[in-house]
């Protein structure tokens, strides 16, 4: 066994938290996970992990051992990227997390031209709108709409994704369209539920940030069936535009007080710090980046 092979177990095992998680990540037996991870140890001539039955905790030489690994191993992957051919076939396995509705609808067919360019590249895919965590999961990136908050992340910014209230004319024949934010509060709202209280973050049309108190007619935290509902005239959405443009294009679906639309988000690749990003990795997020760009075409 190198003693490249037992430092990036070893790495592996710190990151997962388990050597039962390391072995799921790496493809490997348990025991064989083990077995290199005593080979390092005994190489050494110190103990690096306090091993329990649940959790495993480093020593203050793994500590130690731990940071320069890591170093060293995205020192050797950035060397092979370097003198790789930027022609060459792109293989392994790449793991991704996506929510579930911009996944299905705007990375499913990225992905089957991605894979059709680049046969041997095996995608991994979570579709979640659930925060994994990364480095636990032994996930290679993630796209995430969200302001980043985590600053054990790595980001970079895919497309823009823009927000706005729409509602169908059907609903807008019997209710009325709000003149202004304040009246949304006598509407029926559709709520997507995001931990926030039945409150709509929309913009002031200053520039600012404004909270509308609702009292929403249904709460969901899936884009798609709120969309539906609202075509079905049971309410006032506020939604990103990659949900509702094509109901928008037929007009199942009207924009409303458009000077009072959220700013907008952006849509990230993020990955873990420690982990050197492989090549496949950052071809996908220059393949992804490339085919959003700053105006995607569901907002033209």
């Amino acid at each position: 066994m190198s003693t490249f092979d037992e430092m990036n177990t070893f790495v592996r095992v710190v990151e997962a938290g388990t050597i039962s998680e390391a072995a799921e990540q790496l493809g490997l037996a348990k025991s064989g996970v083990s077995r290199r991870l005593a080979d390092l140890e005994n190489r050494l001539g110190v103990r690096l992990i306090n091993r329990t039955t649940r959790r495993s905790s480093l020593t203050e030489a793994g500590r130690n051992y731990y940071r320069g690994a890591v170093g060293l191993l995205a020192d050797v992957a950035e060397l092979d990227a370097l003198v790789a051919d930027s022609e060459c076939l792109l293989e392994g396995r790449l793991r991704l997390a996506a929510p579930l509705s911009f996944g299905l609808s705007h990375l499913t067919p990225a992905i089957e031209e991605f894979v059709r360019s680049h046969p041997g590249v095996v995608i991994d895919i979570d579709f979640s709108d659930r925060q994994v965590d990364l480095v636990a999961q032994g996930v290679d990136l993630a796209i995430r709409i969200a302001e980043l908050r985590d600053s054990s992340l790595k980001a970079r910014r895919i497309c823009p994704i823009r927000l706005m209230l729409c509602a169908s004319p059907a609903y807008l024949e019997r209710h009325g369209s709000p003149r202004d934010p304040a009246e949304l509060a006598g509407h029926q709202v559709l709520l997507y539920d995001i931990g926030g209280g039945p409150v709509l973050k929309l913009g002031d049309g200053r520039g600012g940030d404004l909270s509308v108190p609702v009292s929403p007619r249904l709460v969901a935290n899936n884009g798609d069936f709120l969309r539906d509902m609202a075509i079905d005239g049971h309410g006032i959405i506020l939604t990103p535009t990659f949900i509702a443009w094509q109901a928008l294009a037929t007009g199942d679906l009207q924009p409303l007080l458009r000077e009072y639309w959220p700013a907008p988000l952006n849509a990230h690749a993020v990955y873990p710090q420690t982990r050197y990003l492989s090549q496949r990795a950052r071809r996908f997020i220059d393949f992804l980046a490339e085919r959003f760009g700053s105006n995607p075409y569901w907002d033209q």
